[in-house]
C-alpha cells in the first residue's frame, strides 16, 4: 500500500511541475529568476496582464514548488527553487532510458535482418 501512495504523490509531484511549466507566461518568470532573485512587482511590471493575474501564476509555481517566496519588510521576493524540477527530470530520465533501450533493440534487429538477405 505505501508503494501506491508513494507513487500517487510522486504523480502529484509531477504533474503540478508539467502544468506549470505548460504555461508560457510561466516558464518566461522562471527563466527571468534564473538571473536571480526578483521582487513580484518588477516581474510583473513588463507583463500584459494584472498584477492579480501574475499573482496567480506565481501561485501555481509555487504549488509545484518551482519558486520559493520570501517577505522582506513589504516586499514579496522569489526565487527558483531548482529541486522542484527533480521529480520531472527523473521521469524524463527514465523515459529516454526505456526508449533508448528500445530504439537500440529495433536497430539491432534492422541489422541482423539486412544481413540475413
Amino acid at each position: 500500500m505505501t508503494v501506491i501512495v508513494n507513487k500517487m504523490v510522486e504523480d502529484q509531484v509531477l504533474d503540478r511541475a508539467y502544468a506549470a511549466l505548460a504555461d508560457p507566461t510561466r516558464r518566461w518568470l522562471l527563466e527571468t529568476l534564473r538571473q536571480g532573485d526578483a521582487r513580484i512587482t518588477d516581474l510583473a511590471a513588463p507583463l500584459p496582464m494584472t498584477f492579480a493575474g501574475v499573482s496567480r501564476h506565481i501561485g501555481v509555481l509555487e504549488s509545484a514548488g518551482l519558486v520559493r517566496r520570501e517577505v522582506r519588510g513589504r516586499e514579496h521576493w522569489l526565487s527558483v527553487q531548482p529541486d522542484g524540477l527533480t521529480v520531472a527530470q527523473q521521469w524524463i530520465n527514465e523515459q529516454t532510458a526505456f526508449w533508448s533501450t528500445r530504439a537500440d533493440a529495433l536497430s539491432a534487429r534492422l541489422r541482423r535482418k539486412r544481413r540475413g538477405r
